[in-house]
């Protein structure tokens, strides 16, 4: 990188333009964090020069924001990193005082790196604020002229490990409202960043307490102070926040308040399932990540299907799938993407299945597993830990540990049964459509993709192995017919 720094210097110095290191570069230097970028501000138009820099350096130019002067310089590399020209807003000092987050409002002229420690410029004390780890805006009026970084804020201080200053949270609570002038794909990049940080739902409940989540959620409001029936500990929005933690838990990313090493010690858990949570969706969104957003958003339909049956038993009936279709209108807000939005529909809509796979504490049939991946598809698993943090954040720390063993083992036996025999989730094909037409003169329909997907259940579980077999099958199944 310090090879790259020298360069621009060189050909910035060759088109007279003066430049600074700023922002995220010098904050992550202080801290001692790889930088993936460069930051430089420049008393240019930048996106001229980004285009004649781009060149010299044989990079990409990517224009980011016209109006305020900003563009890309994308280097090849592995991984590629990019340098990020903007125009400076009159000298060097008047641009720090128009920045966010004092830790974001320090500067280095291009020629001073080599003596870094004694030529930052730092007119807001961002060093001390570091050292204090604490995240601080420049002024209020940071947050009017970009609603954005209200959320921002709680963002960097949930990656850093850092605490908000007293008056940046009161400025945050007086303007949260105007979140709602932010499009969509940035506050989902902002909101999916903060859940992705450990400890989320400590970071969740300070964006509730800001004002800020229910202005992104508005469909969350009514499961505040919502109750829940007797089985519950917490009403429904503080069972959600717990979910999340319980979630975090299960994928061993922090401990829990209420529970311990003898309940991990029964959840599935291996290093196919890490890499499994770790894996890429979209826009650098994890499957961790998509889970955790799952866990608060997948009782989101219980007030509106709230219900009493005549015993005075409470009752959500078809919570599930009503919650599937408001998520979905979420997702689609938030411009999350097609199959980001099917991930979380069908996690959401399929979150109790898991539950009901065992009956009076026996373990599921073969048959049975084989119904759950097939219905569930490429979510089955996702479910599954979504299901076993529903269950821990019910009863919280009422939660009976037998009855957390029965259900922690089940979903274990379910997973391992998937990765243990492929044939139960995709049994080897033996007959087509064509065998069954030609063997037993069947018109196409959907008579004839019943009878083959009775056939694959049949191989699920155990009964039927060989093609003789699964002729036989079909023509005892046409005879109970007749």
């Amino acid at each position: 990188m310090m090879k790259t720094i020298k360069r621009v210097k060189e050909l910035l110095d060759e088109r007279s333009v003066e430049g600074y290191l700023a922002g995220g570069t010098v904050r992550d230097t202080i801290m001692g964090r790889d930088s993936e970028d460069i930051d430089i501000v420049i008393a240019a138009p930048a996106f001229d020069t980004a285009r004649s820099v781009a060149g010299a350096l044989g990079g990409r130019f990517v224009p980011l924001d016209e109006a305020n002067g900003i563009a890309r310089i994308v280097l090849r590399g592995e991984p590629p990193f990019h340098i990020d020209l903007a125009a400076m807003r009159g000298n060097i000092s008047n641009d720090l005082s128009l920045r966010d987050f004092t830790i974001d409002a320090m500067a280095l002229g291009l020629g001073d790196v080599a003596e870094f420690e004694s030529k930052v410029i730092d007119p807001f004390g961002g060093r001390a604020d570091i050292d204090g780890r604490i995240v601080r805006s420049v002024s209020e009026e940071a947050f009017r002229q970009d609603p954005l970084r209200l959320l921002r804020a709680v963002r960097l201080a949930a990656e850093f490990g850092f605490s908000l200053d007293g008056e940046t949270v009161e400025q945050i609570t007086r303007h949260h409202a105007l979140i709602a002038r932010v499009s969509g794909e940035r506050v989902r990049d902002e909101l999916c960043r903060i859940i992705a940080a450990p400890k989320a739902v400590g970071w969740l409940r300070l964006l509730d307490e800001l004002g800020l989540l229910m202005e992104i959620l508005p469909e969350l409001a009514d499961t505040r102070g919502a109750e829940q029936p007797k089985e519950h500990y917490w009403d429904v929005l503080q069972h959600s926040f717990e979910t999340v933690a319980a979630v975090e838990f299960l994928l061993h990313i922090g401990g829990s308040q209420h529970f311990g090493d003898d309940h991990l010690a029964l959840a599935p858990w291996s290093p196919i399932l890490q890499a499994y949570f770790a894996e890429e969706v979209s826009g650098g969104r994890s499957r961790a990540v998509l889970l955790k957003l799952a866990a608060l958003l997948h009782d989101i339909a219980k007030p509106q299907t709230k219900m009493f049956e005549e015993s005075g038993r409470m009752r959500f009936f078809g919570h599930a799938q009503e919650g599937a279709a408001v998520v979905s209108g979420i997702m689609e807000r938030l411009r999350f993407s097609a199959r980001e939005r099917d991930i979380l529909s069908k996690m959401i809509e399929q979150h109790l299945r898991p539950g009901q796979l065992a009956r009076d504490g026996e373990l599921p049939t073969r048959r049975a597993v084989y119904r759950y991946f097939r219905d569930v598809g490429d979510v089955a698993i996702d479910t599954i830990f979504l299901n076993l943090a529903d269950h821990l954040a019910a009863r919280g720390p009422m939660m009976e540990f037998d009855k957390w063993r029965e259900h922690a083992e089940t979903m274990m036996y379910v997973i391992d049964e998937r990765f243990r025999e492929d044939s139960i989730v995709t049994p080897p094909k033996l007959l087509s459509g064509n065998d069954i037409i030609a063997e037993f003169g069947l018109s196409p329909g959907p008579e004839l993709g019943r009878l083959l997907e009775l056939v694959r259940e049949a191989q699920a579980s155990g009964d039927v192995n060989t093609r003789e077999q699964a002729l036989d099958f079909v023509r005892r199944y046409i005879g109970s017919q007749t």
